[in-house]
């Protein structure tokens, strides 16, 4: 009995190693295809590109949809930088989702709203709109006051009541760049059968906020923040650039992409009955395309910067990482049929399963990897040596990867000068994977858990507002 179960331990953490092993290798080749994706984007898109976009005739106008719920404190702000974006022609319309505070009050106030006629249609159902405003002391912010039907139905009645071809959508805590815009058009530009493409999201935390700008950007001070701009440079320079890269995209992040509007209203718009809606309706717009044998393009953008508010208390980002793993369960349970299915390309045979072993099942296979070798280990069950293998492909290889995404941020934006910074995103770096990690992993092991119970809430964040 002893040897079988010696055995079947040894089976099982030999394949978790290749699990790890596999994993990491995959990030590492995402960040060597990214470092070279990078170097030609920054050649490709320069400062004369942006400029023939501000002067031509032929740039598309752009609606800016920022669902607002129980933003208070940040809207004001939020909206001010909106309209402050440098784009030859835009339009902001903020929908308050039926906030119980004093969101709809603040906007009113500080913008000079006043109430409008609803005269747009709305091709795609929503929660009943309670009013329209528009503002008195400039043509292009409009705010739509409807009930409350959650954050993908306030972002489907801002897409019925938007008046131009490009909608982007932003999350009404967030702050775009000034050129962010102007960035995040350049696919639809260059081939007009773009259907969406995202932007990056920077955390915000720490960094001086003036006028709706960030005029000072520098590291959290609070450390569960900071860890968390490794995991998001990690994320999008590696990840996000390497999979639009290989056509194989499957997030366009909801607090800042820009869609084709007429190829979200053919779609169904966002769907409603699920909490990772801007990863599912990416999925749907491939499925969508793909099934019509139609040419499309769902591109990811290095350079159009969203700042956002990321979580620095335990239970905010507990409920966080929680929410984005059964979002990841929906979406595969919704598409399922496309997994592994080469009707769908690169999508079907390389994306989805990536999402569904590494994503889906990774948190259980990593949870139990760590369990069982201690275990093992400590009943000697297990070679010590077999262990300290395992230990160098979970730990010390996700090191190397997160310090890579530091690299590849300083080579490619700088976004941090300051060498002091510099030294704390590594050591960040080399810390996240000393507990941290292994923390998200239990915390996605229970929204894995939560998603098979039925659990189908948004849950709550708590946002303080923009540094000053």
């Amino acid at each position: 009995m002893t040897a079988f179960l010696i055995d079947t331990l040894t089976a099982f953490d030999l394949a978790i190693l290749i699990y790890f092993l596999a994993v990491n290798t995959i990030y590492l080749a995402f960040t060597l295809i990214a470092f070279f994706r990078l170097r030609s984007h920054r050649r490709r898109w320069t400062t004369r590109a942006l400029g023939g976009v501000m002067r031509s005739p032929a740039t598309p106008g752009i609606s800016v949809v920022a669902p607002a719920y129980n933003e208070e404190s940040t809207v004001a702000e939020s909206v001010r930088s909106l309209l402050l974006l440098n784009y030859p022609l835009f339009e902001v319309v903020l929908v308050n989702d039926g906030s119980k505070d004093r969101t709809l009050d603040v906007a009113v106030r500080t913008f000079d709203l006043v109430r409008a006629p609803a005269t747009f249609e709305q091709p795609i159902p929503t929660q009943p709109v309670r009013g329209v405003y528009r503002s008195i002391s400039g043509p292009d912010l409009v705010m739509i006051d409807k009930e409350n039907g959650g954050k993908a139905d306030a972002i489907n009645a801002g897409i019925n009541g938007a008046r131009y071809p490009l909608v982007c959508v932003i999350d009404a805590d967030s702050l775009l760049e000034e050129h962010a815009l102007s960035r995040a058009v350049l696919p639809f530009i260059e081939d007009p059968e773009t259907v969406a493409a995202g932007g990056i999201v920077r955390i915000v935390n720490g960094s001086r906020v003036e006028r709706g700008r960030v005029v000072d950007v520098r590291l959290p001070g609070n450390p569960l923040a900071a860890v968390q701009v490794v995991e998001y440079l990690r994320a999008f320079l590696a990840g996000r650039v390497a999979q639009s890269a290989m056509k194989m995209l499957l997030i366009v992040s909801g607090a800042f992409g820009v869609f084709r509007r007429d190829a979200v209203i053919r779609a169904g718009g966002f769907r409603t009955d699920t909490i990772g809606e801007d990863m599912e309706l990416v999925v749907r717009l491939h499925r969508i395309y793909r099934e019509r044998g139609a040419h499309y393009r769902i591109v990811f953008l290095p350079d159009p910067v969203c700042w956002t508010e990321a979580p620095d208390t335990v239970a905010m980002l507990k409920g966080q990482r929680n929410r984005w793993q059964r979002g990841t369960l929906q979406t595969l349970g919704f598409h399922r049929r496309m997994l592994f299915n080469p009707r769908y390309g690169s999508v079907g045979l390389v994306g989805l399963p990536y999402y569904l072993l590494f994503e889906g099942l990774g948190p259980i296979l990593e949870l139990a990897g760590y369990v069982l070798t201690m275990v093992g280990v400590v009943l000697g069950l297990i070679d010590i040596v077999f262990a300290q293998l395992l230990f160098l492909a979970a730990v010390v290889y996700g090191t190397l990867i997160s310090l890579l995404a530091v690299v590849l941020e300083e080579l490619a934006f700088r976004r941090y000068p300051r060498m002091l910074d510099l030294i704390k995103l590594a050591a960040y770096g080399i810390v996240e994977n000393f507990g941290y990690r292994q923390l998200t992993t239990w915390w996605r092991f229970m929204g894995t858990v939560d998603y098979f119970r039925g659990r189908r809430d948004w849950g709550v964040m708590t946002r303080k507002g923009f540094s000053q």
